[in-house]
Order: C-alpha cells, then structure tokens, then sequence
C-alpha cells in the first residue's frame, strides 16, 4: 500500500521517490503544466502534485479522463515546495486515471454546497472537507471512549438490538416481525404473536442499559457502545431513528460516583480530540462554529457544578427572565433552561440531580422522600444535556412497586426484577447519545451530519 498524504506532509523534501493514490480534489492549468491537489482522506491537507505534461509518462487518453474527482496513483520525487500553503510537493513522473470523474455530471464542482443539497448525495459528501473532518473525529471519538472505559478496567459488552422490552417505557419502538402484513394471523380478533419468529412481540432496542446491568452485576464495571434506535416522528435537526449510545454500568456505585464518572468521561474524550485532530478541530472552529476550542477547553479546565433539581428551579424561578415553557417544580427542564443555568448562573458545566419520580423512568433509585429519585443529567454550555443517567434502584418491592405505578407490566421485566432477589447491589449508570456528543465537539448543527447515513422520517435512502 502506498504511504498517505498525512505522513507524506510530515516527510523531509530530499527528493526521495514515492507513489500516492488518492482523489482530485482540484486541476489547475498552466500552460503545459498541470497542478492538482490530491487528497486520500487521511487528512484536511491536500498534497499538491505538478505534473509536467511534456515529461511525464501517461496513457494518451489521461487527460480527457483527468479532472476534479478522478482517482489516481502518481509517482514521482518529493521536494521541497515554494508555495506559502505546504512544505512539500510531488513532481510527478508516472500518472495514471484509475477512475474518472466526467466533469459534465459529477456534483462536487464548486468548492462549497450547502448540507442540504450533500444530505441529498451522502455517497458523494464524505469527499467535502467537512464530512471528511466528521469521519475522522468521530473515528477518534470513538477510539477515546474505548480507550477511557479500557484503562478504567471495564469490560464493553455486546447487548441485544432486537428486545421484547421498551427500556424507556415511552413506546417510540420499531416493532421486528416475520408474519406476512397482507394476511396477519389472527386470535379473538387480536394479532396471534404465537405465530411470529420469537413467538410474541419483538422490537429494535432504545437502549441496551437494563442488559448492561445484568452484566455489572455479575462483572463489576461494563459498557456497550452501539446501535440504538427510536421510532419517534419528530423530523427536526435534533432526531435520529437510529443512532449510537455509550452506556456504562456500575456495580457498587451510588449517584457521587456516577457523576465523577460521567465528568471524567466528558474531559477525557475532549482532551483527546483537542491533542490528536488539532487541524480538524481548527477547521470547525473556523468555518462551523467559532469559538469552539475554547469552549471544549473550558468544560476540561472547570470543575462541574452540582446542583439538585429543587435548587434549579428556584435559581429559574428567581431569575426574573421570561422563558417560552414555564417553570414550577415538576416540570421537565427544557433545552432554554439547561442553557440559562449552564451560560447564565454558573457559566460552565452544570450536574443536575434528584429529580421529580414522576418525569423519570421507573429503574431510578428513590430518595427516602419518596418524591424524587437519583437522577443526574449533565448540562454543558451551548447545548444543555449531554449525559442523561442515575443510580439504579436496588430494592426489590420498589422497583416492583414503581413498574405498576408506571403501568408496564411485570412480566416483562420479570429478569429484571429477579436481579434484585439474588445478590443485589448498589449499581449506577449513565447514557450519552454519540452524535449529539460529536455535534458539540464539532459545532455541526444538524445530527443527520454527524452520522454516516442518516435514518430520519421518510428517509432510509442509502
């Protein structure tokens, strides 16, 4: 395999001979030389190769097949450039088009496009200089989060996508099922799931959180990493219907030590993407969203600020500003809370905890003021939460009690509940979307840029 742009850059210019392959990004004519910009991906530079028309070794149709788009291997000496933008430059020697682009009809001529019009050519954006600068980050995003959970001595386990049960209990599921839509088996009228392939109902899984605890709490300390998905008709730039989520799970951990957990993880995984994706990061804070870098950096420097629920909505009540929801105690916080509190109190990251039982799921450790329960939600300037989790509830009859308070049905948490009968154990967790966790390294606005192949409503295109 032929070296990549990123370390060709990093290269002395001795005039050592080397072959890149790689895409056209641009052609530049010069009389009877040809100045292309070549990029393989590895990196946001691209490196700039001068081929000498009158010398270089090509097949006759070369330059009617070469133009912006076109896949080639060239190969020639390196040296030193004398332009202002590299250190380096190719003089070619051999060329070849293994692959072209007819300039007629390929859609990245101009130099930029807007999201909309690369949403409608997703086989084609990861060619732009900004979808490019995603992929990468979010491939060391990635890295970092095994990385941090690793050397922490957590163990990442694989849990189920296809589940009989809703983990959240807000029945936004993709429902899995082999029975023939045009005739439906019937019973009394109703569906006769006996005859589906897992024999009763099965859906595409919200969360792999409850499997995870089976895992805590039989291993100590694991995580999952994977695909989620919600079948929620919001058409907004803030809803996927399939999408990541990092959930670790903890065993002999109350909700102190899940919100150390949780400000560790968020620092760690910064840091890493500030010290090793430093000409991406710089792009974003350029052309996406200035000021970017500093802002991730204060979230690493700032100790969070730990606050309950009940203290956050005196600080709102208080505050004497006019929101478009209203505040009283009960209510869900609100994107324009969560900013206020992170901007406008404490001016840096903020940790939210015991919470109204009423607004949270069933699985969370009451309080012995049996009124609210051991959730935290982590609020980061900009965005508001970004880490959504609690201290799970360990006590039998309760958590029995609150899945009939709720109206789900026992049965189907039947495993669930034994947990709590055979060596039970205090255990917490949290959950954190992975592209709304990329959207705000990066500043992109719309989660369907952050991930590969967006699954949004009435599109599942490629």
């Amino acid at each position: 395999m032929s070296p990549r742009i990123k370390d060709i850059l990093a290269m002395k210019a001795d005039s050592q001979e080397i072959t890149v392959q790689g895409w056209v990004r641009t052609k530049r004519d010069s009389k009877n030389v040809s100045f292309l910009e070549i990029s393989d991906g590895s990196c946001l530079a691209n490196l700039q190769a001068v081929v000498d028309q009158a010398s270089v070794k090509t097949e006759e149709t070369t330059w009617e097949r070469l133009g912006t788009g076109a896949s080639v291997t060239l190969t020639g000496l390196l040296i030193p450039s004398p332009g202002k933008n590299q250190a380096v430059e190719l003089q070619v020697s051999i060329l070849q088009v293994l692959g072209a682009a007819p300039q007629d009809s390929y859609p990245l001529q101009k130099k930029r496009h807007s999201f909309e019009f690369l949403r409608e050519i997703a086989h084609l954006r990861p060619r732009t200089n900004t979808f490019a600068a995603v992929a990468r980050v979010r491939n060391a995003m990635s890295y970092a989060i095994h990385r941090f959970f690793q050397e922490r001595h957590f163990f990442y386990v694989h849990t189920p996508i296809i589940t009989p049960g809703d983990a959240e209990g807000a029945g936004q599921m993709f429902q899995v099922t082999t029975l023939p839509l045009e005739q439906v088996p019937l019973k009394n009228g109703e569906v006769d799931y006996r005859e589906d392939f897992f024999g009763k109902k099965a859906f595409l899984a919200v969360s792999g959180q409850l499997e995870a605890e089976i895992y805590a709490l039989a291993m100590g300390r694991v995580y999952t990493f994977g695909p989620t998905f919600r079948a929620e008709n919001s058409n907004t730039s803030r809803h996927l219907a399939e999408f990541w989520m990092i959930e670790p799970e903890v065993a002999f951990c109350d909700i102190g030590g899940n919100m150390d957990l949780a400000e560790d993880f968020l620092k760690y995984v910064f840091s890493y993407v500030l010290e090793n994706c430093g000409e991406d990061m710089e792009f974003f804070d350029r052309w996406i969203e200035p000021g970017i870098i500093d802002t991730l950096k204060t979230v690493i420097d700032t100790p969070f600020q730990r606050i309950t629920y009940t203290e956050a909505i005196e600080k709102l009540t208080g505050s004497g500003q006019s929101f478009d929801f209203p505040v009283s105690w009960g209510c869900d916080l609100q994107s324009e809370h969560e900013k206020y509190l992170t901007e406008a109190v404490y001016n840096g990251p903020v940790i939210v905890t015991d919470y109204p039982k009423e607004i949270k799921a069933f699985y969370m450790k009451l309080n012995k003021d049996r009124r609210t329960v051991r959730a935290m939600d982590v609020l980061v300037p900009r965005l508001g939460e970004i880490i959504g989790g609690s201290e799970r509830e360990s006590d039998y009859e309760i958590l029995k009690t609150r899945i009939t308070e709720l109206g789900l049905k026992e049965e189907d948490y039947w495993w669930y509940l034994e947990l709590r009968k055979f060596g039970t154990a205090p255990h917490a967790g949290f959950g954190v979307g992975f592209e709304r966790l990329i959207q705000y390294v990066t500043g992109m606005q719309n989660i369907r840029d952050v991930i590969p192949f967006p699954r949004t409503v009435k599109n599942a295109e490629f």
